[in-house]
């Protein structure tokens, strides 16, 4: 690749640098992102954090998303994956 040398001038991931070295198509889709290995919110999921959100927004002296996640029936859910799709909603 002639133009290589401007890929260089930028910060790049483990992923990037195999796909520049083996050729821009060799990662299959959803390889190497970290946003690929989060699972997408179900409707379902939504409407049960939403209805812990209004549930426990009021709390005083707490963590909300603490005591969302505490109830949250999905495992495996981080608290900035809560923040982040309560913040989209």
């Amino acid at each position: 690749n002639k133009k290589a040398f401007v890929e260089l001038l930028f910060w790049k991931s483990p992923a990037a640098v195999n796909e520049m070295t083996k050729g821009y198509s060799s990662l299959q889709e959803g390889e190497g992102t970290t946003r690929s290995r989060v699972p997408p919110w179900t409707p379902q999921e939504e409407q049960e954090l939403q209805e812990l959100y209004w549930k426990y927004k009021e709390m005083e002296g707490g963590d909300i998303i603490a005591a969302i996640l505490a109830h949250l029936p999905t495992p495996g859910r981080t608290w900035r994956q809560v923040v982040k799709q309560l913040v989209r909603m």
